[in-house]
């Protein structure tokens, strides 16, 4: 892509490439939380070898050609299904979607060579964050057998926003009480996650009935519940900041 500047990418692109090196252990299997797929339902990819959705319009020709063959993981698709049917939320498997950019961009630089077996979770098209927070609280157990849970989406996204310099003081407002929440003793945490909508600018960073892109947190804030969480990037790319956080 020619960005304008041409480094406006640069540090997110440096700091999903080293990553890897802060896990404990390279994982087994990635369950992938991705904005960009809301369904009445959650969800999983259950095809063995899914195809890439290139979810996106408009863009240079080279970036439908992109490859990104991770295998797919049947058996963990089931047992998402059976964690999920077991805390009580209605869930199904999906053989044919394929794998969309919310998936394969961040994971071509962390872990280029696709060798790791990914499957995909949607969001609820609901958008209620405690559904999400149980979501990931159903599929903890996964962290104890090597399976790394990535909350795929951001921290600021409006696209109205974007470019704009009015709303770098309306970001910094967000990122600030995102980052100290997030941060937080878990129990505060949850609490002020599930009402995120009262945190100061929260409507301007993600307007009602478009907050999909927040929801990855959810999960992976309801999954790792117990454990402590930092930020571990921030940037000002087009004129709003955005973070990063992980957890354990």
């Amino acid at each position: 892509m020619q960005w304008q500047p041409a480094d406006t990418w640069r540090k997110m692109g440096q700091f999903l490439t080293t990553l890897p090196e802060t896990l404990p252990c390279r994982p087994v299997a990635i369950v992938m939380i991705s904005a960009h797929w809301l369904a009445p339902l959650f969800t999983v990819t259950s095809g063995a070898q899914p195809p890439l959705i290139y979810d996106y319009y408009g863009f240079p020709p080279h970036t439908y050609s992109l490859r990104y063959p991770a295998p797919g993981m049947p058996q963990l698709a089931e047992q998402v299904i059976d964690l999920l049917t077991q805390a009580g939320l209605a869930s199904k498997s999906d053989s044919r979607r394929g794998f969309d950019h919310g998936m394969f961009i961040p994971l071509k630089l962390m872990f280029p060579d696709a060798q790791i077996p990914v499957i995909q979770l949607s969001l609820h098209h609901g958008l209620d964050p405690l559904q999400h927070f149980q979501a990931g609280q159903a599929l903890a157990a996964l962290r104890d057998v090597g399976v790394l849970l990535i909350g795929s989406g951001m921290s600021f996204h409006n696209m109205r926003g974007y470019g704009d310099p009015r709303f770098g003081p309306i970001s910094d407002q967000f990122d600030d009480w995102l980052t100290a929440t997030v941060e937080a003793e878990p129990q505060r945490r949850r609490q002020a996650l599930l009402h995120w909508t009262q945190a100061p600018s929260a409507g301007l960073c993600h307007p009602s009935g478009a907050e999909e892109h927040l929801l990855p947190l959810m999960v992976v804030a309801g999954a790792a519940e117990q454990d402590n969480a930092k930020r571990v990037f921030f940037d000002r790319v087009l004129e709003t900041t955005i973070s990063a956080f992980q957890f354990g």
